[in-house]
């Protein structure tokens, strides 16, 4: 259920009401339906926002180097910039420091290597918190809190409740 809020939530902040969006609406009944049947949410998640970013105009550049549109260089270093793209770099460190080869596999959304997955994640945090300008999601805290244990799952707050 937290998926499904965070799903909402984005669609919330990144559309206007009353501004009819058919793609996005076909994806997020994608994503519901996916969410509801599927152990693997966290690649769900990344697909969605992915292609909601790319439906939005914000697509994430994962295939072209900032400023040259080269290809990107498998064995290559890149620093992500959000408003640019990836930025060659001589370092294989960094918050958004990923190589080539990860980047055309986020690009190709082979999610179940853990690796591309945990990548994609660090990514698309950078890229939607860019794009929201700041605005802190709920569904977000939420998760830390319950990460932290401050906050109980519904059903151990109220044993009636499930």
């Amino acid at each position: 259920m937290l998926s499904a809020f965070y799903v909402n939530e984005l669609l919330l902040n990144f559309l206007h009401r009353h501004d009819p969006q058919p793609e996005i609406f076909e994806l997020y009944e994608q994503v519901i339906s996916i969410l509801g049947s599927t152990s693997d949410i966290a690649i769900s998640l990344r697909s969605f926002e992915l292609e909601l970013l790319s439906l939005l105009g914000y697509a994430v550049n994962v295939e072209h180097e900032s400023g040259t549109q080269q290809d990107l260089d498998p064995e290559q270093h890149y620093d992500y910039r959000v408003e640019q793209g990836p930025v060659p770099v001589d370092r294989a460190e960094g918050r958004l420091v990923f190589s080539g080869a990860m980047l055309k596999s986020i690009q190709a959304q082979e999610f179940d290597d853990p690796s591309v997955l945990r990548a994609a994640n660090r990514l698309l945090r950078e890229v939607v918190a860019h794009h929201l300008g700041g605005k802190e999601l709920k569904s977000r805290k939420v998760l830390m809190e319950l990460h932290r244990g401050r906050l109980a799952p519904p059903d151990e707050r109220n044993p009636e409740s499930g």
